[in-house]
This record gives C-alpha cells, sequence and structure tokens, in this order.
C-alpha cells in the first residue's frame, strides 16, 4: 500500500491538457506526416515516397498487379525501384491533408481513390488533384464520402479529370448548391457515372 500510495497516487492526480491542447498536438503531428520530402522522392521514386507517406497517414494502398491492399508501414514491399506502382489508393478515416498531395505528381497508374471520413481533405486538395496532369490521364473511379470540409468548389474541379468514368459523392454537408454543382459536372462529362447520395 505505501508503494501505491507513494509512486502511482502523484499520477492519477496529474492533470490532463485540455481537450484543445490534444487537438493541436494531433493537428501538428498530421502536418509533420503530410510534409513532402523530395529528396525521399527523388531516392526511392515517387510511388515509394507516396506510399511512404500515404501509410503514414493511416490510408492504404493497392499495386497493379497485386489483389491485396498494404496498410502496414513496416511491411512496405521492399525490391528493385520502381517494381510497385500504385493502383488503388483508400484514404479511409486517413489523416492525408493538402499539403502532402504532390506525392501524387509522379504517379502514373492510379485509377482508383477513396476518400471517405478524411477530417482534412477540403477543396485545395480536389483541386490539386484535379489538376495533375498523369491523374487526369489514369484515375477512372472516385469515391468522396462524410468529408465535411469539401464545397461545391472542390467538387466541380473534378472535371478536369478526363479519364473519369465513376463518380460516387454520398453524406458531403458542404455542397450548399447540389443542383448547379451536379448540372456542371454533368455538362462537362457527359459519359460520366455518377452515384449520389447526398440527402
Amino acid at each position: 500500500m505505501l508503494l501505491f500510495a507513494r509512486f502511482v497516487q502523484p499520477l492519477l492526480s496529474i492533470q490532463k491538457p485540455s481537450s484543445g491542447g490534444y487537438r493541436h498536438f494531433w493537428a501538428w503531428l498530421n502536418a509533420v506526416f503530410n510534409k513532402v520530402d523530395y529528396e525521399r522522392i527523388k531516392d526511392v521514386g515517387p510511388d515509394r515516397a507516396a506510399s511512404e507517406w500515404l501509410l503514414r497517414c493511416g490510408a492504404r494502398v493497392r499495386y497493379q498487379g497485386l489483389d491485396r491492399w498494404q496498410q502496414d508501414y513496416n511491411g512496405l514491399p521492399t525490391g528493385p525501384l520502381g517494381k510497385y506502382k500504385i493502383q488503388a489508393i483508400d484514404a479511409t478515416d486517413s489523416c492525408i491533408m493538402h499539403r502532402g498531395f504532390e506525392y501524387l505528381d509522379g504517379l502514373e497508374h492510379v485509377q482508383e481513390i477513396k476518400l471517405c471520413k478524411c477530417i482534412y481533405i477540403e477543396d485545395a486538395c480536389l483541386e490539386q488533384l484535379s489538376k495533375t496532369v498523369n491523374l487526369q490521364q489514369t484515375l477512372l473511379r472516385m469515391e468522396i464520402i462524410s468529408c465535411g470540409n469539401v464545397t461545391d468548389r472542390g467538387i466541380i474541379a473534378l472535371n478536369k479529370l478526363k479519364s473519369l468514368e465513376y463518380l460516387s459523392l454520398s453524406n458531403l454537408p458542404g455542397l450548399k448548391d447540389k443542383e448547379t454543382t451536379l448540372e456542371i459536372l454533368r455538362t462537362a462529362r457527359p459519359s460520366l457515372k455518377l452515384e449520389l447520395d447526398l440527402d
């Protein structure tokens, strides 16, 4: 009992930081995770560097020619540089944010992207993604679900993705002029299959 009183009780009396302090810490840490390391891209190639960024932030990737998803950072495949090409990205519940999207610039085989419950995804992310020349040519399928910071501006920017065949939009409270936004998309991309659950 004396040991408990001497060592454990003082620990129990330590006050926890305010919830604002926790939020600030996590926002800072997530910003660190999203910082682009240009030297790393040069050293290991765009696919490996992007894989490291995505997994570090809690997303997962699937490589060309493989069926399984890679989500363990420590289990990233090794081998000759450039052997593993990212074909699909699932960023569900991840902390990816705008500052990390430059990692997408060198990717040449991405066909699918899923953004679901991503608290840091905002219009600037979708605008940058849409300006990425390689993604304009290769991206076929995209899902944006429960990303509260996405507005009409971000969705309209997707009309630059020339190869996009399928777009699923669900639970996006930031869309305020849905009809106009969807009409702009349909006019720009008549062959695009839209799946909507925005009520």
